[in-house]
């Protein structure tokens, strides 16, 4: 008799966690808005904008992340938010929060508006082999050793370049070869940018051009780019594929890599890495053996933060972290999964 009363209260008590179980699983269910965003949305429900590239990635449906449309439905549950097909659209939902007026219930293409970061133009980024300068400063105004704003310097492209009076050009030192930092395979070199120069006088081969704007002293054997306006604004983009790489190097060189620092990756334009695409930053967790039933071969990697891709080159591109959950370092690896 004992045995027959725990055993009918062991499955009361199972009945109840599953009822329980299936409550806390009821979605919110919200019909997206004229100037709703992915970003708004993940930072309205999940307190994290940040979260908004697992909701494009899950929903096929949303083929460009800044192109939703009002009265889509959105099932919001706590830990995600998922897009209602259309026949779930049909099936009746546990709790709507927000419906459209009825003149606005029929969906209509309107652009979302997009998400974007400003960036310096003053990155970097990796030379790698074939990287075919415009030209180099090759003298400074009375053999001076650095040089700043307003002064005078020397360039080795003339009209026989191209080049004409008043043409600007971005100036850039080329710094230490980077190796990767599990291959050790030499990825380039590191250019730091310095400032601008404007062409003022001409003749073949060289010309005189004054520094318009100096961000770090210059000198002879700096080289030189098409000028670039140093503040840009950087759209997020989806990616088409997933992607996978490393942090390869910092700008400033530094150890500890946090929100807001220049970060180069070995993903480029041979890679599928295209400007605005966001990638997480990973790590590995190593596996703890000694309270596991069987041998643990992977653990999920922990996510420390996330990049958006600001520049690309052919293997390589200049990122910046846009969050940092802990501190990261080069070597971590960066990844983004469009279907986990």
């Amino acid at each position: 008799m004992r045995r027959l009363f725990f055993f009918g209260l062991l499955l009361l008590m199972t009945f109840v966690s599953s009822r329980e179980s299936s409550a806390q699983e009821e979605p919110t269910v919200y019909v997206i808005q004229k100037g709703d965003t992915l970003w708004g949305l993940s930072e309205r429900f999940l307190q994290d904008p940040y979260y908004w590239p697992d909701l494009w990635a899950r929903n096929q449906s949303i083929t460009n992340p800044h192109l939703i449309f009002p009265g889509q439905r959105l099932k919001v549950y706590p830990d995600r938010i998922e897009v209602e097909t259309p026949a779930e659209t049909a099936a009746p939902a546990a709790h709507v929060e927000q419906t459209l007026p009825a003149e606005t219930k029929k969906p209509a293409e309107e652009a979302a508006p997009v998400k974007t970061f400003t960036v310096s133009g003053g990155e970097g980024f990796l030379v790698e082999n074939g990287l075919k300068p415009s030209g180099y400063i090759v003298s400074t105004y009375q053999g001076r050793q650095m040089v700043g704003e307003d002064d005078i310097v020397y360039i080795d492209i003339g009209r026989a370049n191209g080049v004409e009076v008043g043409d600007k050009f971005s100036i850039y030192r080329k710094m230490g070869a980077v190796s990767h930092p599990v291959t050790n395979v030499i990825l380039g070199y590191k250019a730091v940018p310095l400032g601008t120069l404007q062409v003022s006088e001409m003749e073949e081969k060289v010309s005189k051009a004054i520094v318009t704007k100096s961000f770090q002293e210059v000198g002879a054997g700096a080289f030189l780019l098409p000028y670039r306006p140093r503040k840009l604004e950087v759209a997020l983009k989806a990616s088409d594929r997933d992607l996978a790489g490393y942090i390869v190097e910092t700008k400033a060189g530094n150890k500890a890599i946090a929100a807001g620092d220049v970060v180069y990756l070995d993903l480029g334009k041979q890679q599928g890495v295209a400007t605005g695409n966001m990638l997480y930053v990973v790590r590995d967790v190593p596996p703890d053996q000694t309270y596991a039933l069987d041998k643990i071969e992977k653990l999920p990697a922990e996510v420390l933060g996330a990049v958006v891709i600001v520049e690309t080159k052919e293997n390589t591109s200049t990122a910046l972290v846009v969050k940092s959950i802990d501190a990261i370092y080069r070597g971590d690896r960066v990844e983004l999964k469009r279907n986990r």
